[in-house]
């Protein structure tokens, strides 16, 4: 049985896929041990994409999907006052903040328990809540500034234009069309801006300024998606089209990556167009499922995790360092868990598999308490 009323202000089915993608997050962030994992819980090494490295794009994604349920009382005639920037920019003035204090936490960790100064030379500036935040921005100040089809000439001249710089502008010592970690372009800007404040002091940043950008079309793509959600029967045509649309991408994607490589770490226009898809193709099981179909059970446990997507971001980070910092006898408590729990009677592979699905669990079990009091952590 279908509906054909048209959608409410809020998708289930979004909540559910972004509980999909908190839930992956912990997944493959909390192996027993980074030595044993099945490949498909791997990032690729550098060109390639496996599942593991559509979990980021996914979360920007729903970021955009959401933008036209929240931005539409906004028309021509009504337009966002100062107020509503404001709320953008504290939002992302936030998320940015909760970003730093997690690279923050591990500093004064090591120097609680190690007697370790902290090194703000070198601390990290940017990092995954730090790019949702700027990705955020300025798709939200776009979207409420241009109208629809400059939003689409936006998007592809950032995808192209990102593509020619990456390809054609030459780094000192290393040339043009350089992709390596040392030899972007993307890398070489990252250098020159922020220093030794760099993922784990490389010649690059994988959340970098300049990959940013493209990061921002990912953004776009689900607003676009969300927006047209938005004027859409609730029937299983809509899921067949979106279905039709993720596989376009998914393909042109593929394409465009024989001239400019699918890769994560320098989120390159091949690996938006790419993820997009298949994050249309996620959104479009979660919306036949959920909506169409009206199986709201089905998606209940995973909205239990996707309301509550930042608290968990920020908890399981907390957890996870507090564990890596603190010992029991020579060993880090997580590996004496993992040692002393999980890998006798599992094995190795099967004991870190499991390590992290238990971590899925006890969050799944905490936020399952926040959702029954129906607490929910908003920014």
């Amino acid at each position: 049985m279908e509906k054909s009323s048209t959608p409410s202000k809020r998708l289930a089915s979004l909540d559910a896929f972004r509980g999909i993608a908190i839930a992956s997050m912990i997944l493959v962030n909390n192996p027993g041990s980074w030595d044993y994992l099945y490949p498909p819980l791997k990032h690729a090494e550098w060109h390639g994409c496996t599942p593991t490295d559509l979990v980021f794009p996914f979360f920007l994604f729903i970021v955009g999907v959401a933008m036209p349920f929240s931005f539409a009382k906004y028309t021509p005639e009504n337009r966002p006052t100062a107020a509503v920037y404001q709320r953008i920019l504290r939002r992302g003035v936030i998320l940015f903040a909760l970003g730093l204090f997690l690279a923050l936490f591990s500093l004064t960790l090591d120097w609680l328990i190690k007697g370790i100064p902290p090194n703000f030379s070198t601390l990290r500036i940017m990092g995954v809540l730090q790019r949702i935040s700027l990705a955020y921005v300025l798709a939200a100040l776009a979207v409420l500034n241009l109208s629809r089809r400059w939003l689409w000439i936006l998007a592809a001249v950032v995808l192209i234009g990102y593509w020619l710089a990456m390809q054609f502008i030459p780094v000192p010592g290393f040339g043009a069309g350089n992709l390596t970690p040392e030899g972007n372009l993307g890398g070489y800007i990252d250098r020159i801006i922020l220093g030794k404040h760099l993922y784990r002091g490389g010649p690059f940043d994988p959340e970098g300024l300049f990959s940013t950008l493209p990061a921002v079309v990912t953004v776009l793509l689900g607003y676009f998606t969300g927006d047209w959600l938005r004027t859409q029967p609730i029937k299983s045509r809509t899921s067949v089209n979106l279905v039709i649309f993720g596989l376009i991408a998914v393909i042109i994607g593929q394409l465009w990556g024989f001239v400019f490589p699918i890769n994560k770490q320098l989120w390159t226009s091949s690996y938006v167009i790419f993820t997009a898809g298949w994050a249309i193709l996620t959104l479009a099981l979660c919306y036949e499922l959920i909506e169409v179909r009206n199986f709201k059970r089905w998606g209940i446990p995973l909205e239990v995790m996707g309301l509550n997507a930042i608290f968990l971001f920020v908890g399981s980070g907390l957890f996870s360092r507090i564990l890596i910092k603190t010992n029991i006898g020579s060993t880090t408590t997580y590996t004496w868990i993992y040692e002393n729990l999980f890998r006798p009677w599992a094995g190795a592979l099967n004991g870190s598999l499991i390590f992290a699905i238990v971590m899925v669990l006890f969050w799944w079990m905490i936020l399952y308490g926040m959702y029954r009091r129906r607490w929910f952590l908003k920014i």
